[in-house]
């Protein structure tokens, strides 16, 4: 379907921008159309991938006129584009609601306005009962995007993605974890039995190449995912660099959650279980929940949320196993310093 078709990624010069150059640099798309900030990192990718199919585009999010330049003749948007660290998220809640929130609007309306195909939104187990100011912002974002999914009908069919961690992204734990065992220094753990989805970056491309095969407009699409705890993770990376550092708790930071949540008890019910991936149809959002419960159309398993802690959790070797797929822990183990 990308064939001789135009892309768009939206905060492109990131890990998962990268992923993606990476994969359909190779394919016969047409053209990719790199969206960011950061003229230091497109520079970088520049050099990284001599391709003519790949321009780059000096923009932002919350600039719709900048957006407009950038979109003008894309068939397809991959919008991740995001403020996503909690703590900073925290202290600055309003700058994520214009980034995570307002910044998609401007998006969604100028993809309908340049009669771009399909767009997929990138969103985040942290909009599901959210407690925090980013979770909050993307949990918005979802809502606009179901919104716009109404008015772009088939013209413009947008759909929702919503991921656990990615692993090794920017601002992941995996790297500090690296560089210090490779410093002997203590690993720094929030909550020992705190948990999380793991995700690699390539399993959030096939996420969002799904999401563009199946989608109908407004469906949110979530990948069933592996889970562990935080000191799982620790000890995984501690026996692959065979190392012994100690462990030091220093608590949980500004707005984290014990536990985060891939479906609601109520989309649970909703959701068509599609093998490897869970799809929430628009169109079932707005049912009366509680007599479809009391009617007992949903059964008791499917009353459970899909959270990282009502899945089987990973032990230390099954985490080895998912950890060595990484590029920065590959080469951790052959002696490589990480740097952060």
């Amino acid at each position: 379907m990308f064939k001789n078709k135009s892309l768009l990624i939206t905060g492109g010069t990131g890990t998962f921008g990268n992923a993606v150059l990476r994969s359909f640099l190779k394919t016969d798309i047409a053209e990719i159309r790199v969206f960011s900030r950061d003229e230091k990192k497109q520079d970088d990718m520049r050099h990284l991938y001599p391709d003519s199919k790949l321009k780059f585009y000096i923009g932002d999010v919350r600039d719709s006129g900048s957006l407009l330049d950038a979109m003008t003749g894309v068939d397809f948007v991959f919008h991740a584009a995001a403020l996503k660290q909690v703590p900073s998220c925290e202290f600055f809640p309003l700058e994520a609601l214009r980034t995570n929130s307002l910044g998609t609007e401007n998006v969604l309306t100028t993809a309908m306005l340049s009669g771009v195909k399909r767009v997929i939104v990138l969103s985040t187990d942290k909009a599901v009962y959210p407690i925090n100011a980013m979770g909050i912002s993307k949990a918005m974002m979802e809502k606009l995007a179901i919104a716009k999914s109404r008015l772009g009908g088939r013209k413009t069919v947008i759909c929702v993605t919503r991921y656990g961690n990615v692993m090794a992204s920017r601002g992941s734990v995996i790297p500090l974890f690296i560089h210090q065992i490779q410093e002997g220094k203590p690993l720094t753990i929030t909550d020992p039995s705190m948990t999380r989805f793991m995700m690699t970056v390539e399993d959030a491309v096939e996420l969002v190449i799904f999401a563009f095969q199946h989608g109908n407009a407004g469906d949110i699409f979530v990948q069933k995912a592996a889970s562990a705890t935080i000191e799982t993770l620790a000890r995984a990376l501690c026996k692959l660099l065979r190392a012994e550092n100690p462990i030091e708790v220093i608590g949980t930071r500004h707005g984290e959650k014990k536990f985060e949540t891939l479906l609601t008890r109520e989309e649970l019910v909703v959701a068509e279980d599609l093998g490897g991936y869970y799809r929430v149809p628009a169109d079932n959002r707005d049912l009366n929940y509680a007599a479809f419960f009391s009617q007992g159309r949903a059964t008791v398993s499917k009353q459970q949320e899909y959270n990282s802690q009502s899945v089987p959790l990973l032990d230390v070797d099954g985490l080895c196993d998912l950890l060595l797929k990484l590029d920065c822990v590959q080469r951790a183990v052959n002696g490589e310093k990480i740097e952060l």
